[in-house]
């Protein structure tokens, strides 16, 4: 990517640069004062009273910001459950118009987007203690929906619960794993295979040695909603979301650093702003002091833009997260099916079932085996991938499920991390003013 180099300019960030003790990356050249906090905020509320682009009442609830905006303190690329989160949070945790945050979604219907096309699962079935504090903190932000957005709030928990099965052979890494859940806050209980199916006899447990059933805060709920929740309630605390497309970056010498390894005289270059696309086509730039990228499956492709992966030195490293297609395919039993507390189930070969309503039909879907991805240039359905692959397995599991009927199917998007498929949450090492949030390829709420 060529970079756009602009002049340097006195230093106006509010944010003082912060190094790991035990890696010192950079250190500054020389002493330059940074621009008052409170003198920043009265330029910028200044130059958007003339322009226009804020409304400013005193005592009133914050009115949506308008037009475009020259600067803003806060980037978000990407305006899906986690951008929103992002900007909701920001804005609660703060006086609402102390700061600007904007959001750049290049799909304001979200028809592709990874939030919208997701199963919503919330568990805590997970063996890092990160995920399972996570989602402990999603099931209580849930429980919290009707006090926090107003009594119709409504996404639709359905509170029955993840069933994960091991055969033999993951036994004990299940029973560990729960041990870590329970002690960290999760009400989770391991079962034996006699103990399963009492409770569910509809299970063929045959090859089943264990599970681990969730008896509180892990089930579903209707991912649209919750994602239309936190954009409605960061829109008003006054986060401004713009419909465009990130496609580059502008960056600005920094002669106030030194980075170490780096050949003398040349100096990092610091990303200051993006350069947005408009649904017309029209090309505008936005500056701001940080940015977050939040983009889901796309945040591979954002960090290229920002030369991360394509680089030098640390540069060169890559933010390894790209696309991954998954089907999610709806059935419907007609005999016998499986009861009204049937859980999200799992099975040890990683095909998953849940109800959908309170008739027959379910939903369910399996990761394909390594090596055989499907092509992310579409969002089209492999219905004979269901015949070949899942269907044995779920017919396997549940006898019942012999005579299902596939009534319909969708696929979306995993933001996958290739390095350890756990998501990635913090700053860059090089670019202090860049954040990254993205990566949990698939792991729920």
């Amino acid at each position: 990517m060529l970079l756009k180099r602009l002049p340097s300019t006195p230093l106006t960030y509010t944010f003082r640069r912060t190094f790991h003790k035990n890696s010192v990356l950079a250190f500054r050249k020389d002493d330059r004062e940074f621009e008052h906090p409170l003198t920043r905020t009265v330029r910028i509320l200044m130059n958007d009273l003339k322009t226009g682009f804020t409304q400013i009442s005193k005592g009133q609830i914050p009115h949506p910001v308008v037009g475009f905006p020259q600067f803003t303190d806060v980037l978000i690329v990407g305006g899906g459950a986690i951008g929103s989160s992002i900007a909701y949070w920001l804005k609660e945790k703060s006086n609402p118009d102390s700061f600007h945050v904007a959001v750049i979604e290049q799909d304001p219907t979200y028809a592709k987007c990874a939030t919208t096309l997701s199963v919503g699962g919330l568990r805590q079935q997970f063996s890092l203690p990160e995920n399972i504090n996570l989602s402990l903190f999603g099931a209580e932000f849930i429980r919290s929906l009707k006090k926090r957005f107003g009594p119709e709030a409504d996404i639709s928990f359905t509170p029955h619960g993840y069933l994960v099965l091991a055969s033999e052979e993951g036994a004990e890494q299940l029973i560990e794993n729960s041990k870590l859940q329970n002690e960290l806050g999760a009400i989770n209980v391991i079962l034996p295979k006699h103990n399963i199916k009492d409770r569910f006899p509809w299970l063929n447990v045959d090859d089943v040695e264990v599970g681990c059933l969730g008896l509180e805060k892990e089930g579903w709920f209707d991912p649209w909603s919750l994602l239309q929740l936190l954009k409605t309630g960061a829109e008003k605390k006054n986060a401004q979301y713009i419909h465009g497309e990130v496609v580059e970056f502008l960056f600005q010498e920094r002669d106030d650093i030194i980075i170490k390894g780096r050949e003398e005289g040349s100096f990092l270059q610091h990303p200051i702003a993006a350069v947005i696309k408009m649904p017309d086509g029209e090309i505008k730039t936005i500056n701001f002091a940080i940015c977050i990228i939040a983009a889901g499956p796309q945040s591979g492709q954002i960090a290229q833009k920002l030369d991360i992966g394509v680089g030098e030195g640390l540069l060169s490293v890559p933010l390894p997260v790209e696309p991954r297609k998954r089907y999610v395919y709806v059935v419907e039993c007609e005999k016998d099916p499986p009861g009204l507390n049937t859980p999200m189930t799992i099975d040890h070969t990683g095909a998953y079932f849940r109800r959908d309503g309170l008739g027959g039909k379910f939903i369910c879907g399996i990761s394909p085996e390594i090596g055989d991805e499907p092509d992310v240039s579409n969002l089209d359905v492999n219905y004979e991938y269901f015949d070949k692959r899942l269907w044995p397995i779920l017919a396997q599991r549940v006898p019942a499920f012999n005579a299902l009927k596939v009534k319909g199917a969708w696929s979306g998007f995993y933001d996958f991390n290739k390095f350890d498929e756990n998501g990635i949450v913090g700053p860059h090492p090089l670019f202090t003013n860049v954040y990254i949030a993205t990566g949990f390829s698939g792991h729920g709420t």
